[in-house]
């Protein structure tokens, strides 16, 4: 991992850096050669590890845990406007226990049961909507210090542009997933209620019993690529390179998410290990499983963009050429740290003369002669 200074200096030297959307740049996945899709598949695997991710989304369940319970609060306050509060929450447990491993689910039933049934109006609603958000916003701020790291660039937004963007990126995230929501209550007598009123009768019902999961995957993976997107202090090339990344994290979720489930049914004693805390444990490991697989989808997006751009003849080999979107907050960090350094070279000149050899200041004593006539020497 690069150090403050010369994370900095690649920084400024990023200023330079060719347009995200450079014309040389492959403009479709179907232009990259082979030889670049397995530099990108083998170089992601690489940065994976080197950018040590798993420690990172060990943070980032962290915030998560903090930020869940104020972000559903949002989304049922969204939800219990139009009325359908208790619905969707049905609808999001019921998957939940489907898809989620072990005891996980149990971990979120209450909290989302007491959410839906909340009833909340006027300022209530509002203040308490603005304090959520503000609150879950802590998980994008964590998210978005990891993007950093694996677009090898450093945070140089200042804080009154920075948490702006981070509480949008938040209520972008909460109304998709509040619309995912909405999604999966849109069933049964609703459909059948806007076939009657189109005089399609039941074939609404059929129709969007199969097309509402597609949609609902589109939206998940909308709300990935938001954060992909929008997170990190590097200009992004087009937005629909950012699906890429977003669509195989949602990929690997779901593969690991199998996978987990089947090790908690079968060989895992946690029930013995932690006894009534498993649940939380499988929930934590869960959401850890889940971070790990965005970070993946996140270092593929990256590499993705550095194979476009070798492939262009651009020198990305080495560090990411992605201009930073603001370096007002990196540059007062960096002219502080110059400060320091030169501070710290004066003390070292202005007393290195006490500590000249070897570094060890010594008291000096005067040596007793040896040789001939020592002995009438020490005898004076």
């Amino acid at each position: 991992m690069a150090t403050s200074n010369s994370t900095a200096a690649s920084t400024n030297e990023k200023q330079g850096a060719p347009d995200p959307d450079d014309a040389r740049k492959p403009d479709s996945p179907t232009d990259i050669k082979k030889r670049s899709w397995k530099y990108v598949f083998t170089k992601t695997i690489r940065e994976f590890s080197s950018d040590q991710c798993t420690d990172i989304a060990a943070s980032l369940t962290y915030y998560f845990v903090l930020a869940l319970f104020p972000a559903l609060i949002a989304v049922f306050s969204l939800l219990g406007v139009i009325g359908q509060g208790q619905a969707a929450a049905d609808a999001i447990l019921g998957i939940v226990d489907e898809a989620a491993p072990g005891g996980a689910s149990d971990v979120t039933r209450g909290p989302i049961e007491q959410f839906a049934s909340s009833p909340a109006a006027g300022f209530a609603l509002v203040s308490g909507l603005l304090v959520a958000i503000w609150s879950a916003s802590g998980y994008v701020g964590a998210f978005s210090r990891g993007m950093n790291r694996i677009y090898e660039i450093e945070e140089g937004r200042p804080f009154w542009k920075l948490k702006p963007q981070q509480l949008l990126v938040t209520l972008i995230g909460i109304v998709l997933v509040a619309i995912a929501g909405v999604i999966l209550v849109i069933s049964g007598p609703v459909t059948e209620a806007i076939g009657s009123a189109l005089g399609l009768g039941e074939t609404v019902t059929t129709v969007w019993s199969i097309a509402k999961w597609p949609v609902l995957a589109f939206v998940i993976v909308l709300v990935v690529a938001v954060l992909y997107y929008a997170t990190p202090n590097a200009k992004q090339p087009k937005f629909r390179w950012m699906s890429m990344g977003a669509f195989l994290a949602i990929l690997v979720l779901a593969i690991a998410t199998v996978g987990f489930g089947f090790y908690v049914a079968n060989f895992s004693n946690y029930d013995k290990t932690y006894g009534s805390l498993a649940g939380v444990i499988i929930f934590l490991l869960w959401i850890w499983i889940a971070n790990n697989a965005l970070l993946f989808g996140a270092e593929f997006d990256a590499e993705l963009e550095r194979g476009r751009q070798l492939q262009a003849g651009i020198a990305a080999e080495e560090t990411l050429q992605l201009p930073p979107r603001d370096t007002k907050r990196s540059d007062k960090a960096a002219a502080k740290e110059e400060r320091d350094v030169t501070e710290g070279r004066q003390i070292r000149l202005q007393h290195g003369d006490d500590h000249a050899d070897g570094g060890v200041e010594r008291t000096t004593r005067p040596t007793r002669p040896n040789g001939p006539g020592a002995d009438e020497t020490r005898g004076r």
